[in-house]
């Protein structure tokens, strides 16, 4: 083998070894962008959040059920916040317009129903204005 061609073999074997180093950093840095995208886009941020934990601060709870349309149209209204929310699920699970015994002690009758600090009730849908109104939060 003439001396150019055992240069050009060696160079080859040189060149494979970093470009393995290189491919390796890439799929890593991918994994790693991969991993921090997916950790945070769980993280739904709503412009409620501090609104809903200022309710739930203030003792106000939220009695509902899953079956219950305007139980829907009321969690709607603070979308993500919502998790902030006090909540009391009433329904029972695949029983529809039932409530749990815990609801039925409270003298949770109509939903949702909303309980203030005070003792005080207020059923039905009610407005975040309202909410806020209520409790001295202030909405964004």
């Amino acid at each position: 083998m003439s001396k150019v061609s055992e240069k050009r073999e060696d160079d080859g074997k040189a060149r494979t070894g970093p470009s393995w180093l290189w491919i390796i950093a890439v799929v890593v840095v991918l994994g790693a962008a991969w991993g921090g995208y997916d950790y945070f886009s769980y993280r739904n941020v709503s412009t409620l959040d501090g609104f809903a934990k200022c309710l739930s601060s203030k003792g106000v709870r939220m009695y509902g059920a899953w079956w219950c349309p305007h139980c829907a149209d009321q969690k709607e209204a603070f979308g993500y916040a919502f998790q902030y929310v006090t909540y009391t699920e009433c329904g029972e699970e695949g029983k529809a317009h039932t409530e749990n015994a815990q609801c039925k002690q409270a003298g949770v009758k109509n939903f949702p129903t909303w309980q203030f600090a005070d003792g005080s009730r207020n059923e039905g849908v009610l407005p975040l204005s309202d909410l806020s109104h209520r409790t001295g939060c202030k909405l964004p």
